[in-house]
């Protein structure tokens, strides 16, 4: 799947979100949270990237079947 500027550029914005889950983007855009997560590598500084996979990483917003019912 070929994506234009302005829709990588959402993708990452969403990807920041705390709220916006994997499943969204793919729901969205149709891109699986590894595609997701080399998109971010390949777009964004080596330390942006760093910081944000350490944010990311087990958090349970990022992932619908983990999240609360009240997210």
């Amino acid at each position: 799947m070929e994506l234009n500027e302005l829709e990588k550029d959402r993708i990452i914005e969403m990807a920041w979100e705390d709220r916006t889950t994997f499943d969204a983007i793919k729901a969205q855009f149709g891109l699986k949270e590894q595609e997701v997560i080399e998109l971010m590598r390949l777009n964004q500084s080596p330390q942006a990237f760093k910081r944000w996979r350490r944010r990311v990483s087990g958090r349970k917003t990022k992932h619908e079947k983990l999240r609360s019912e009240e997210v």
